[in-house]
């Protein structure tokens, strides 16, 4: 292996050791059928130090890069799907606060205390109706005397809902007849918007009990309800303009969560074959007199689910690095860093449906794994932007100069 090789297979057996992957993956069936939280694969990754692996020597921690957190990511996805896009939340948060770091920009850093004290980060970005995502936002700040802002509005999908204590939001400053949707319907009015965290003991929060979904059930990803929620002045991280403005904190935003995400969807994917070839290693063809294994029609269609596979954990590992060496792509990191994602979803759908061929009715009753993974694999659909949402970039940077 090389040198790079060794120290990902160094960091695996330190943080994500076989023994414990084994655990959560036997847990995960348990918290899919309960439809409850991963309360006990949060406590070992915690004994582990895995949710300070963002966090930098100095302040205490490991300081891994992008890099080598989206391959521990990739590892712990393909045991336990809906831990791997939870915890994701919170190493999110970490990351962008390390990138930050990295380029010069030390205002977040408390950020990095408050982790090696025990507190969990989450992600409140994600609203009802809101494709503007980071550009726009749908609830509403208004400001306070003492230089904070009031927040109302709803967060959705908020994964670690059950644990969360600090969860970066992000809103748009009130202003007197004026707000952040305008009427050209492919630029936001003149607006701000404003960036940075709550705590979870402060008034007007109330997370929902609802979360009975499709799959990923163990990231009880639920709603956050905003009610005149307090953002202390000194949680203020930005304020800046809505629409598509250049920011080094939604750059790094954008890089930590489409990697991150894309890391947990190629782990998905990446198990989805290991289960589709033992599904073909299991089952004999009566008409062959052989193993499905050696069936050329079986294998062919293993074989091209491998292919496409192949370039999804490329495209992870080499943005991930230029992420991490300060590669400037400048109007073409968007491009790569959905289209990793984007790709990375698309691939763990498309090996867990192969996989569900590949072992027949046995990987179709709810028992085996495979059922599991396959609806874990659909969440990717609803990660932003989807698919829709970016065509119109990539068709722009072709055509419209």
């Amino acid at each position: 292996m090389t040198d790079r090789e060794t120290r990902v297979s160094e960091l695996a057996a330190q943080y994500l050791p076989d023994d414990v992957l084994e655990r959560f993956r036997e847990r995960a069936d348990v918290y899919d059928r309960e439809n409850r939280f991963f309360d006990e694969d949060l406590a070992e990754l915690g004994e582990l130090g895995y949710l300070q692996l963002f966090v930098p020597q100095s302040h205490g921690g490991p300081g891994l890069s992008l890099f080598e957190v989206t391959r521990l990511q990739q590892r712990l996805a393909a045991a336990a799907p809906g831990t791997a896009l939870a915890i994701n939340m919170h190493l999110m948060t970490t990351g962008v606060v390390k990138a930050l770091a990295d380029r010069g920009d030390d205002s977040l850093n408390w950020v990095f205390d408050e982790v090696m004290a025990g507190e969990i980060f989450a992600f409140g970005i994600s609203e009802p109706s809101n494709d503007w995502v980071l550009q726009g936002s749908n609830t509403e700040a208004v400001s306070t005397a003492d230089g904070g802002y009031e927040l109302t509005g709803v967060k959705i999908f908020t994964s670690l809902s059950p644990v969360w204590t600090r969860l970066i939001v992000h809103g748009a400053v009130a202003a007197a007849d004026d707000g952040i949707a305008g009427p050209d319907a492919d630029e936001p009015a003149e607006g701000q918007l404003v960036y940075g965290f709550i705590e979870r003991d402060a008034p007007g929060i109330t997370v929902s009990d609802e979360w009975d979904v499709l799959g990923m059930r163990a990231s009880q990803s639920r709603a956050t309800i905003l009610d005149h929620v307090p953002m202390k002045p000194e949680r203020v991280s930005r304020v800046i303009p809505a629409g598509k403005h250049p920011d080094l904190l939604t750059f790094a935003i954008t890089s930590n969560f489409q990697l991150l995400i894309a890391a947990v969807y190629a782990g998905v994917a990446a198990r989805a074959l290991e289960l589709g070839a033992a599904g073909l290693h299991k089952r004999k063809s009566a008409k062959a007199g052989v193993t499905f294994a050696e069936v050329p029609e079986a294998r062919t269609r293993l074989a091209d689910a491998h292919l496409d596979f192949i370039p999804v954990t490329a495209m992870i590992d080499a943005y991930a690095r230029d992420f991490d060496d300060l590669i400037d792509h400048g109007a073409g990191w968007p491009l790569r860093l959905v289209g990793a994602r984007i790709k990375s979803a698309e691939a763990a759908r498309r090996n867990a449906e192969t996989a569900l061929m590949c072992t027949s009715g046995n990987g179709f009753g709810n028992k085996h794994e495979l059922s599991r993974l396959f609806r874990d694999a659909t969440a990717g659909l609803f990660h932003p932007p989807s698919a829709d949402a970016a065509r119109p970039m990539y068709a722009a940077a072709l055509l419209d100069g």
